[in-house]
């Protein structure tokens, strides 16, 4: 046991937690104003259910003893068996519970990101068993492949320092399925102006994100030590370049947005994940600058071409930026930061083929659980609000209360 470590990691699952509130008010900025307090419900409700269904079967399914590659089983439900020791699989320095705790903090930020595909027209009742459901079907299973003792990507391979496969294509690709059957905003196809209604909550929520991503990535090191410094390091510079190659396109075509400054700095968050802690520094700043530039149009081809209302870019930020980011870490992994891993930059060519191969076998499996699990709810309990529910506005529709004194 070692209490640097355990320390560390133990601020880490906390820096992480605040992740999901930060997120909450990154997306809830970006909506109409009679839908903020329901986009922020999704989040903080997500935080509530998936910490609990985690403790209950989550963490022993996705980290418990390996059925054939593919799943844990369940031999530590509830917890059984995950006490104050180490454990003998995963960190070896920091107590069991501590390793779960961390772990419990990423499927709950996992979970709540696509929401940011569905804002202002889903259930909210059709939210929470979607969550559940992918969080069992999608979540757990993907997470045990890469990170699971005994996964089968994780056999072959797979590089994801933090989660760019588990958690942002995983989660991006899942947006796009789930916004793909539950259709677009009612205007959305007309031209209605959806503007955010409070900018500084964006940056504000970004701000958060980038604070707390410090434990995202440098945590995931499971060490106080050079690795953890490194990933720090580098997941700040990647974010800065990602910021600021935004800013620099938005004032190209237009002018350098507040809004855009704030969601190219989550980009290159993004991107940087799987790659934390097998890049050098240096490599954060290509990493950041090129997702920026990959995110940033698509953004721009989905508006103009005015079919897909996958409402605030999940798909785009975070599948196109952890796509990315998993493909770079193949190129810039070195073993001069990282005995666990090199890529092209080593001169292992192989490394590209198996991070492929991991982007690939995520983005399938997920779109397709996702797709039929939203055609499933939608043909039972049904996805979507009222017209007259949606047009007033889901604060009020689904929550019974309003953001701003009473002003919808």
């Amino acid at each position: 046991m070692n209490s640097g470590d355990t320390a560390w990691l133990l601020v880490s699952t906390a820096l992480v937690l605040l992740m999901t509130p930060a997120l909450a008010f990154f997306y809830g900025g970006m909506v109409r104003r009679k839908n903020i307090l329901s986009t922020i419900m999704m989040s903080f409700a997500i935080l509530c259910m998936i910490s609990v269904l985690w403790v209950i079967y989550g963490y022993s399914l996705a980290f418990g003893p390996d059925v054939k590659g593919l799943i844990g089983d369940f031999s530590w439900f509830g917890l059984i068996g995950v006490g104050q020791d180490p454990s003998s699989v995963y960190a070896t320095t920091v107590p069991h519970l501590a390793f779960m705790a961390f772990q419990a903090t990423f499927a709950i930020i996992t979970v709540a990101l696509w929401t940011g595909a569905v804002v202002e027209r889903i259930k909210f009742g059709a939210l929470l068993a979607f969550a559940a459901l992918w969080f069992t079907l999608v979540y757990l299973p993907v997470c045990h492949w890469v990170w699971g003792a005994g996964g089968w990507l994780a056999k072959l391979g797979a590089l994801d320092f933090a989660g760019g496969t588990v958690v942002h294509i995983n989660a991006g690709i899942s947006a796009l399925a789930l916004a793909m059957v539950l259709g677009p905003r009612k205007g959305f196809k007309e031209g209605v102006s959806m503007e955010p209604n409070n900018i500084p909550f964006v940056v504000l929520g970004a701000a958060l994100l980038w604070f707390g991503w410090f434990g995202f990535n440098a945590g995931s090191a499971l060490t106080a030590g050079g690795l953890a410094s490194s990933a720090f390091v580098a997941t700040n510079t990647a974010a800065a370049a990602a910021g600021f190659t935004w800013m620099v396109l938005g004032w190209i075509n237009r002018r350098p947005s507040v809004l855009g400054a704030a969601t190219g700095a989550v980009v290159g968050l993004v991107a940087i994940t799987p790659a934390a802690g097998f890049v050098p520094v240096w490599a954060a700043i290509p990493i950041g600058a090129i997702a920026s530039i990959i995110s940033y149009y698509v953004m721009v081809w989905r508006a103009r071409s005015n079919k897909l209302d996958e409402s605030l870019d999940v798909f785009a930020c975070h599948g196109m930026g952890g796509t990315w980011g998993a493909i770079a870490t193949g190129i810039f992994a070195t073993k001069a930061v990282n005995a666990a891993g090199s890529g092209l930059l080593d001169g292992n060519w192989n490394q590209i083929l198996i991070q492929i191969a991991a982007i690939a076998a995520t983005m399938v499996y997920a779109f397709v659980i996702s797709w039929l699990l939203a055609q499933a709810l939608k043909a039972t309990m049904g996805l979507r609000v009222k017209e007259e529910e949606e047009a007033v506005g889901l604060d009020i529709s689904q929550h019974g209360e309003t953001a701003y004194g009473g002003i919808s």
